[in-house]
């Protein structure tokens, strides 16, 4: 996403891993900032990317903080797949500066990012959203707005359970089918002819899972985080959602069992542990 960005403005860029922000410096002619301060300051656009709301809430203060670097006016738009309710808190905080803020997660993996085709899921003020446009257009191919603040948060938090729950379901199926003696490409070009299909179907299991690549692209344990984020959000929408609880509890039991660094479409592989066989071909 910095990438695209630095080919099309002036791209001023801090990370907590300083050597990064250094490499990345060098790679794309960007400039290093110290701090988020000194990355802020004299900014129209603030972007932030991290794990977590509360990484972001905790940039803000200090006197290295954003809050310190960011000027009156400036538009301040949170990628983070981040929840709701610190999103609304970081608002109330960015107010008294006049700072437009919004939040704007992102879904379609890193193949996305570097073809600057990613869907951007924006919450806050429409005129902020229309403000934000023409900066997410760097990187983002369908740019929606969801609604008022939290709501690009709600609905990406959604969108990685169901994410999750495609995983879990083809680990479960896919080695069924080859346990009962289907080959597992067979299996697979089937199922992608099929009403069964899914994006996990058909663009990662052929070429990660079939491959036996497994590459390390998103790790299980932003998702486990994302499912929790969508369970907080029923519980207060008060509703049921015993798919979604299940779901939920497995991701997180995957992730106590494969460990913080796995990548997320490792219950597949935990899917094939258990049941003694391999997709592979």
């Amino acid at each position: 996403m910095a990438a695209r960005l630095a080919r099309l403005h002036k791209l001023t860029v801090w990370n907590r891993t300083a050597d990064r922000a250094v490499a990345f410096a060098a790679e794309y002619g960007a400039q290093v900032a110290a701090s988020p301060r000194a990355a802020a300051k004299s900014a129209e656009v603030v972007i932030t990317c991290l794990p977590t709301s509360a990484d972001v809430l905790a940039l803000l203060d200090g006197s290295d903080g954003l809050l310190a670097g960011l000027a009156r006016g400036a538009l301040f738009l949170d990628c983070t797949s981040g929840d709701g309710a610190t999103t609304r808190q970081i608002a109330e905080r960015l107010a008294p500066l006049g700072v437009d803020f919004a939040d704007a997660p992102v879904s379609g993996g890193t193949n996305g990012a570097e073809a600057g085709t990613l869907t951007v899921m924006v919450g806050g003020e429409p005129a902020v959203f229309e403000r934000a446009v023409p900066v997410l257009s760097g990187f983002g191919k369908r740019i929606v707005h969801m609604g008022p603040l939290g709501t690009g948060d709600a609905m990406k938090a959604v969108n990685n359970m169901l994410l999750g729950v495609n995983i879990l379901a083809l680990g479960e199926g896919l080695t069924a089918l080859v346990k009962a003696g289907v080959p597992p490409r067979v299996a697979v070009e089937t199922l992608n002819a099929s009403s069964g299909r899914s994006f996990v179907s058909e663009a990662l299991v052929p070429d990660r899972v079939l491959t036996g690549s497994w590459p390390s692209t998103f790790r299980l344990a932003l998702l486990d985080k994302d499912a929790g984020i969508c369970l907080r959000l029923l519980e207060e929408l008060g509703l049921p959602a015993p798919l979604m609880e299940r779901a939920g509890a497995l991701l997180h039991e995957a992730r106590t069992v494969l460990g913080e660094q796995a990548d997320y479409l490792e219950p597949i592989r935990l899917a094939e542990r258990r049941s003694g066989v391999e997709i592979r071909g």
